[in-house]
C-alpha cells in the first residue's frame, strides 16, 4: 500500500488538534481529532470550500442541539428526532458533505449534563471547530499538492503504456489476454486521470498574468488526456480485429503499420516537446499531419474496393476512420502547443 500525502496530513491534523486542545485544556479533545479526520481534503481550494460547509454544518448541529434540549431535553428520541432536522437542513442547504460532522456536533451537546448546559454546549462547539481548523491549517502549509506535476506525469505513463501496446500489435506480438486485461486497467487509470485535472483546475492562482497562462494549460492539458483516450480507443479496435488484420494483403498490413508507427511517433514527439525534451518542428509536422490525412482518406477509398468480406472491410473502415480522428486531435494539440509556446516562450518550464 502506498503511503501518500493525504494519509500523513490526515495523522498531522489529528495530532495538531489534539494537542492545541490539551493546551487549551478543552474537555473531550477526542471530538476535535474526529472532526480533524472529517475535514482533511486533497486540495487547498475543496479544503478552503470543506471549512466553509464544515462551520456552516457544525453550527446547524450546535443550534439545532441546543434547541432541543432547552424545549425538550436531551432524551434518546429527541436526540433522534433532531438528528433527523439536521439531515434535512443540510440536503436542504445542499451541504450533504457535512451531514456526518452535523451529527457528531448535535450528539456530543445534546449527551452533555444538564448543569451548565450552555456553556457546555460552546465548548464543545469549540473543541470541533478546532479540528476543521486544525486540517485546513495542515492542509495549507504542509506538503502543498503539487497536482501539475502529477497530471502531466499521469499522462505520459499511461499514454506511453497506451502507445507499447499498439505497438506490440501493430507486429502482432502482442498477448491477447494480457493486453485485454492492461485495457481495463487503462481505462480505470483514464478515471483516475480526470479527478487529478478536476484538482488542477480547482488550484487558484494569484496574478492575472498567470491566470491566463493556467487557463492556457488547462485547455492543452484537456486535449492532452482526449487524445489519450483516443489512443485507447484505437488499441482497443487493433485488439478486437486483430484476426481480421492478419488477413489483409501484405501490402496493405504495411501501410496501415507504418501509418500506426508515425502517429504513435508523433504522440510520442509532441509530450516530450511540452516537457521540454524535443526541439520545435511545428511547420514540418502540420505538413506531416495534412500528408497523413491525405493518405488515410485514399487508404480508406482503397479499402471499400478491395475483394474481402464485407464485415472484415468493415472493420476496417472503422479502424481508419479511428486513425484519421487520432491524427485530427494530433494536429489540434500541436496547434494548441505552438499557441501556448508563443505566448509563453520566456515561461516554459519543465513539467516533470
Amino acid at each position: 500500500m502506498k503511503l501518500g500525502a493525504r494519509i500523513l496530513k490526515t495523522g498531522m491534523a489529528v495530532v495538531l488538534a489534539l494537542f492545541v486542545a490539551e493546551v487549551f485544556q478543552l474537555p473531550s479533545p477526542v471530538f476535535a481529532g474526529i472532526a480533524a479526520v472529517f475535514a482533511i481534503q486533497p486540495s487547498i481550494y475543496r479544503s478552503y470550500l470543506t471549512i466553509i460547509e464544515q462551520v456552516q454544518g457544525n453550527i446547524i448541529g450546535a443550534m439545532i442541539a441546543v434547541l432541543f434540549v432547552l424545549l425538550f431535553g436531551n432524551h434518546y428520541i429527541f436526540i433522534g428526532l433532531a438528528a433527523i432536522i439536521v439531515i434535512i437542513i443540510n440536503l436542504q442547504l445542499k451541504i450533504e458533505n457535512t451531514i456526518s460532522l452535523s451529527l457528531v456536533t448535535l450528539i456530543v451537546i445534546m449527551v452533555a449534563p444538564d448543569e451548565n448546559f450552555i456553556s457546555f454546549a460552546v465548548i464543545r462547539f469549540l473543541t470541533i471547530f478546532l479540528g476543521i481548523f486544525s486540517a485546513f491549517l495542515i492542509n495549507l502549509i504542509f506538503l502543498p499538492p503539487k497536482y501539475e506535476t502529477k497530471l502531466f506525469s499521469s499522462i505520459s505513463d499511461i499514454t506511453g503504456d497506451i502507445l507499447k501496446w499498439i505497438r506490440l500489435s501493430n507486429r502482432q506480438a502482442a498477448e491477447h489476454l494480457l493486453l485485454k486485461k492492461d485495457i481495463s486497467s487503462l481505462k480505470d487509470k483514464l478515471i483516475h486521470l480526470d479527478q487529478i485535472y478536476l484538482f488542477f483546475k480547482e488550484e487558484r492562482t494569484v496574478l492575472r498574468k498567470n491566470r491566463y497562462q493556467k487557463q492556457r494549460k488547462l485547455v492543452i492539458y484537456r486535449q492532452m488526456i482526449t487524445l489519450t483516450r483516443k489512443s485507447l480507443d484505437l488499441l482497443k479496435k487493433i485488439h478486437h480485429y486483430e484476426n481480421d488484420l492478419q488477413d489483409l494483403p501484405e501490402m496493405t498490413w504495411k501501410q496501415i503499420q507504418e501509418k500506426l508507427d508515425n502517429l504513435t511517433s508523433n504522440h510520442e514527439h509532441i509530450l516530450m516537446r511540452y516537457s521540454g525534451k524535443a526541439r520545435q518542428i511545428h511547420e514540418e509536422k502540420m505538413s506531416e499531419y495534412e500528408a497523413n490525412f491525405e493518405e488515410l482518406l485514399v487508404m480508406f477509398t482503397h479499402f471499400q474496393t478491395l475483394e474481402m468480406d464485407k464485415m472484415a472491410i468493415t472493420h476496417m473502415l472503422q479502424i481508419i476512420s479511428m486513425m484519421m480522428d487520432y491524427n485530427e486531435q494530433l494536429e489540434h494539440l500541436e496547434i494548441l502547443l505552438n499557441s501556448y509556446q508563443a505566448f509563453h516562450k520566456n515561461e516554459m518550464e519543465m513539467v516533470e
